[in-house]
């Protein structure tokens, strides 16, 4: 049984066909990208899968359960996590402190009440900061960090509840090459616990992070495979053409 299985999902924006007849099928850790031309549905389908837009037709099934008309709050109770494009970190609060709050958010109403999740947390906090390259920032103010590792620490602030699923909306986008380089290296840990589905524009960032990908044009899946067999695809390869 597939973690995540999409099925006809289609949804309209007013005279806008965003999706059309999307099945989508992602494995239990597995490394799923998502690409295809600007305006072909990519983040549409993301916000569909976390819940932000309601599908207007299809079935979304998470582990084991329909989640199609399913609320944020109860797909990210179910273990789906999502972090968007734009970055939304606390900027004013320490770096410790965003991904202290995470944690904490994960943890549940009674240990908050009784005051007693700081101190039990300071480990895994500093842990999840160590693994995201941020521990030595742990003091500073989150909004002097650079635009990758705010990037990194709304990562690691979305992996907090340990989720099943983590969605990933562009996580490179204005980074340096460098920074690209390192979050392929941050992101690869987690595979033996959560599966991915990304959407990303770069293209060599993708191919040497994912498993298998999904190619949307027009709001319909184009192709599907390995990168390997995406590479090889003569409709993948047409699309791209038309629209460089």
């Amino acid at each position: 049984m597939a973690l995540l299985d999409i099925q006809g999902v289609g949804k309209r924006f007013g005279a806008l066909q965003a999706l059309e007849g999307v099945d989508v099928s992602v494995s239990e850790g597995s490394f799923h990208g998502l690409i295809g031309p600007n305006g072909s549905g990519k983040s549409t389908l993301l916000k569909a899968i976390a819940g932000e837009h309601l599908p207007d037709a299809g079935r979304i099934g998470f582990r084991g359960q329909d989640i199609t008309l399913a609320g944020p709050a109860e797909r990210a109770r179910a273990g789906l996590s999502l972090k968007f494009q734009i970055t939304a970190v606390l900027r004013s609060l320490t770096v410790y402190d965003n991904l202290l709050l995470a944690l904490q958010a994960a943890s549940g109403v009674g240990p908050l009440l009784f005051s007693r999740t700081r101190r039990g947390l300071h480990g895994p906090v500093m842990e999840q900061l160590d693994a995201f390259r941020l521990a030595d920032r742990a003091e500073d103010v989150a909004g002097v960090l650079s635009h990758g590792q705010q990037q990194w620490l709304e990562i690691a602030m979305a992996l907090a509840a340990r989720p099943k699923l983590l969605l990933l909306d562009e996580p490179t986008g204005g980074m340096s090459p460098e920074e690209r380089r390192a979050t392929g290296e941050l992101l690869q840990p987690i595979r033996g616990h959560c599966a991915l589905v990304i959407v990303e524009h770069d293209l060599d960032f993708i191919k040497d992070l994912c498993d298998v990908l999904t190619v949307l044009d027009g709001g319909r899946v184009l192709d599907h495979g390995t990168v390997a067999e995406i590479e090889q695809s003569a409709r993948v390869q047409e699309v791209y053409t038309r629209r460089a």
